[in-house]
């Protein structure tokens, strides 16, 4: 890792500056393409009636030979198999390219604090690349398991091996430090790349938010704010910031955000100052006698 504010590494991220942005970029986009598309393929899906389940569990006798009531469900998801597999691999794509652009901000707020730790620099890209295994592995578990169960008996007891197939447990197991891995990454990178300077304190801040949300999905499925948040981390790294690129980016050092405290006072100096470069210098008085003068004059006259 280079030193911080080096030639070296500033010109490291010269290089790697459009990729991180492109990574940036493809991560927003197709994890949020991918989830509607798998939304959207799985949305007429047939599902039990209330009914039909009471009926089914007040009958007398053993019930697991019985025929399943999920077979027109698992049929329907059967035919859609394809399009729930593909839209499983462009969300897989979706979380390596966030690893990538991930590992670029981190490395970037490690040169310029030293302290941030390597590991950390790393762990993106593990966890994106364990995130993406997981979701085309739990697809591949649960098409293979459904297409058994409609080959074999359809009966209760094997559509309960539907869920608890090997493959299917193992892809949830790798799944989880995956989806824990990122959110850690995203809020510890996120936190340490506004202290210097790299983030502004809203994209440091919903930086955090999309983290939490990694294991805490408030508000659906859809990685609505995840993709914006990438998506303006993109045009971050391209220096079109609306604002301007922050300086730490040019400068190669740590350039941390003022205060709110201290914004506000350096404010009310910069108006206080524009308020005197406004105010119009006095006129100059008159040559000759004042009015109160005159006015002396004539009354000795008139004496």
């Amino acid at each position: 890792m280079a030193l911080e504010g080096s030639e070296d590494h500033l010109a490291w991220e010269a290089r790697q500056r459009t990729p991180a942005a492109v990574a940036a970029v493809a991560a927003g986009l197709l994890t949020f393409v991918g989830t509607v598309w798998r939304a959207l393929t799985l949305s007429d899906l047939p599902g039990n009636g209330v009914l039909e389940s009471l009926g089914r569990a007040a009958q007398q006798g053993p019930v697991g030979e019985l025929e399943s009531l999920r077979v027109n469900t698992f049929e329907f998801y059967d035919d859609q198999a394809i399009g729930v597999l593909l839209s499983s691999v462009v969300v897989a794509i979706g979380y390596v390219a966030l690893g990538w652009a991930l590992t670029y901000l981190a490395a970037a707020a490690r040169a310029r604090r030293p302290e941030f730790p390597k590991l950390l620099v790393f762990l993106p890209l593990v966890a994106g690349t364990l995130q993406a295994l997981a979701t085309v592995l739990s697809a591949l578990a649960t098409n293979t398991a459904i297409g058994d169960f409609l080959a074999g008996s359809r009966t209760v007891d094997t559509a309960q091996e539907v869920t608890g197939s090997g493959l299917g447990v193992f892809a949830s197991l790798l799944g989880l430090p995956g989806a824990l891995g990122l959110a850690l990454a995203l809020v510890l990178i996120s936190l340490n790349a506004m202290r210097v300077g790299l983030l502004t304190r809203f994209m440091g801040v919903l930086g955090m938010i999309t983290g939490a949300l990694q294991i805490l999905p408030f508000g659906g499925p859809l990685p609505v704010v995840q993709s914006f948040w990438l998506l303006m981390l993109s045009a971050l790294f391209l220096g079109r910031w609306p604002n301007g690129q922050p300086p730490a980016w040019r400068t190669g050092n740590a350039e941390p955000w003022p205060a709110s405290a201290r914004q506000r006072q350096r404010a009310q100096v910069a108006a206080a100052r524009r308020g005197q470069a406004d105010e119009p210098d006095p006129e100059p008085l008159a040559d000759g006698p004042s009015p109160s003068a005159s006015a002396r004059k004539r009354k000795r006259k008139r004496r």
